[in-house]
């Protein structure tokens, strides 16, 4: 696999984030074609689709999809697009730039498929997730209102990322950074890749792309 990082880093690297609420990263064209093609193809099913979960998607954990190694098996675009993401030079655009700590991270992709009656409390993923990336892949020509909202601690709308295809919002997880999705009719289904880094203490490595990150030990 080429070590190349996605196109994605460039647009990064040449950007300044917006400041409010919290610090972010809003952008477009975020994944390959090849990628977006597969992750459209996908569908794991009517279980793997979830209206009210009651403001928390770990209501349904069995029910959740990943860009796991089986998957990255049946497709090399999907393949292709987890070694990208997982790249050193990807990690080091997301340290210089993001100020991401990912050494000893791996990588998690969630596909999500949200029909309507689906909302999000605000929540800030801070813990065991070192990176958020959420990027859109709808194709209804309402997604533009679907995009994530970046809150206030009270759960206030204060701005909201763009639901156009493809497109992205990345933040580094933090006390500040609450984000949810405030309930407003979705027709169809609104499709999201979530990209996580996520540091040793997550117990969950059936999520993983490529299991627990093997970090070198230092030299004696």
């Amino acid at each position: 696999m080429r070590s190349e990082a996605p196109a994605l880093t460039e647009k990064l690297a040449a950007m300044q984030p917006a400041q409010v609420p919290f610090t972010h990263w809003m952008l477009d064209s975020v994944l390959e074609p090849e990628a977006c093609e597969a992750l459209l193809e996908w569908e794991p099913g009517e279980d793997a689709r979830a209206g009210d979960v009651g403001g928390r998607r770990e209501t349904r954990n069995k029910f959740r999809v990943f860009v796991d190694p089986a998957t990255r098996a049946r497709d090399t675009r999907l393949d292709r697009m987890a070694h990208l993401f997982d790249s050193e030079k990807a990690r080091s655009v997301f340290r210089d730039v993001c100020g991401a700590e990912l050494d000893d991270s791996a990588l998690r992709l969630e596909l999500c498929l949200d029909t309507d009656g689906f909302w999000l409390e605000p929540h800030t993923d801070i813990g065991a997730k070192r990176l958020t990336l959420l990027i859109s892949l709808s194709t209804n020509d309402k997604n533009g209102a679907w995009g994530t909202d970046l809150m206030s601690p009270e759960g206030d709308s204060i701005t909201r990322a763009s639901g156009a295809f493809n497109s992205g919002v990345l933040f580094i997880p933090s006390d500040k950074t609450w984000h949810g999705f405030v309930k407003r009719p979705i027709e169809g289904t609104r499709r999201t890749l979530i990209v996580n880094f996520v540091d040793p203490a997550w117990r969950a490595v059936h999520e993983l792309a490529f299991g627990p990150r093997a970090v070198a030990a230092p030299s004696a």
